[in-house]
């Protein structure tokens, strides 16, 4: 069995695209996924598949939201040890995962941005903010907190021209010991 992350993006925000996770956890089981977790409310599904095509999954899961709940909600799924990779490369160091793990960002991009978009983003970047791309993971460091920041998720789609879904560094670190189980 292959154990997976599945990452919605955009649920449950301001009552818009409402899922309830009881009901996610069901339609997850209902296609097949199998030991399927939730995580909050903002669309965090650990589960395990034997099936190894992630575009596959990620379709499949997809397309069953859109025909249970009437609405298209993007999905990313990661394989358990790309979540593991993505928090071993974070490039801030010595960051207090109790204290800080809210100032800490990380979005989960759909594919590689050009280098020349990811340059052009960081000509937003405005100090003490520090932000860093690797392949399809951006990092994002807001020590006045992500709420004062002008680099969110929708920002950071419209100028990379990618999907992304952003969590922050407590909540990685707790689906990452939840994948451990």
């Amino acid at each position: 069995m292959n154990q997976y992350l599945a990452l919605l993006r955009g649920i449950n925000v301001s009552g818009q695209k409402a899922i309830k996770m009881a009901s996610l956890i069901s339609l997850c089981q209902k296609i097949g996924f199998e030991e399927v977790t939730t995580y909050i409310q903002s669309g965090n599904i650990c589960f395990k598949s034997a099936n190894k095509d992630i575009e596959k999954l990620t379709l499949l899961l997809q397309e069953n939201i859109k025909q249970e709940y009437n609405f298209d909600v993007p999905v990313l799924i990661i394989k358990h040890r790309t979540l593991e990779e993505i928090y071993n490369n974070l490039p801030f160091k010595n960051i207090d995962v109790a204290s800080e793990g809210n100032k800490v960002l990380v979005s989960f991009l759909s594919t590689q941005p050009d280098q020349e978009k990811i340059t052009h983003l960081l000509s937003y970047v405005k100090a003490p903010e520090k932000l860093s791309v690797d392949k399809q993971a951006l990092y994002l460091h807001c020590p006045n907190g992500y709420g004062k920041t002008k680099l969110s998720n929708n920002f950071v789609e419209n100028k990379l021209k990618v999907t992304a879904t952003t969590r922050n560094l407590k909540t990685i670190v707790k689906l990452i010991a939840l994948l451990k189980v």
